[in-house]
């Protein structure tokens, strides 16, 4: 089972992703655990406060450090070695090879953040890595952190029935050591509106087929590679 942990001011907002499609399948099925942790039951009483303005001045709001410290040590107490993850902006880029990285630890906890983010020296004394979901700022971690979840659920044991819809994928090892993204992809009907599958992937031939795909794979990269670069 893969234990999982979200240290969150909205832990509701998870609510709706752990009911849906394999996230909760993987849970009836003991493959998951997950426990939202609500921060402010970490706060001081009677106004639970987590957040104040930011020493040195400037706008918003920073998470405070005791009530998140707090927070953390209770999931460590349970589970000392727990791997535990802040989401920032600033954080190393989240990969497919990082997924496959984080799927082989056996317990994760998140840091979600929100307002201007949290206290560095949660960053300094309790987490091991900070993980960004790409170069742009969301109203806090909890999204991204559903995103990490899922892109390393599906590559536990087990989770997706056909393990081979992980092997051949966008960024997969199979395909040039993850320097690929997928070649396009059609089903039934063969034509619709004048636009036609392909005559190669009708053939019926599979070395023609993977050729196809292992070329469309490759201009589509350099098409995607080409678009960011501009």
């Amino acid at each position: 089972m893969w234990d999982v942990s979200a240290l969150t001011i909205f832990p509701n907002i998870f609510d709706s992703f752990l009911q849906t499609s394999l996230v909760s399948k993987a849970i009836e099925r003991n493959l998951l655990s997950f426990n939202a942790v609500n921060i402010r039951d970490f706060a001081a009483p009677p106004h639970f406060k987590v957040d104040d303005t930011p020493y040195g001045g400037g706008a918003g709001m920073v998470m405070m450090v005791e009530p998140i410290m707090k927070a953390l040590r209770s999931v460590k107490a349970r589970n000392p070695e727990t791997h535990v993850v802040a989401l920032t902006p600033g954080g190393e880029r989240f990969t497919q090879a990082k997924a496959a990285k984080l799927s082989a630890k056996g317990s994760v906890t998140f840091i979600c953040g929100r307002y201007e983010g949290i206290d560095q020296r949660v960053i300094d004394i309790g987490v091991d890595e900070e993980l960004s979901v790409g170069d742009f700022v969301v109203m806090g971690g909890e999204i991204p952190a559903m995103l990490v979840i899922e892109a390393c659920l599906r590559l536990r044991p087990d989770v997706i029935q056909n393990s081979a819809s992980a092997e051949y994928e966008s960024f997969s090892p199979a395909l040039e050591d993850g320097a690929l993204v997928e070649a396009p992809q059609y089903t039934r009907p063969d034509a619709f509106e004048g636009h036609r599958v392909p005559d190669v992937l009708l053939s019926g031939d599979h070395a023609r087929i993977d050729k196809w795909r292992l070329e469309r794979a490759k201009g589509k990269t350099a098409a995607l590679k080409k678009g960011l670069c501009k």
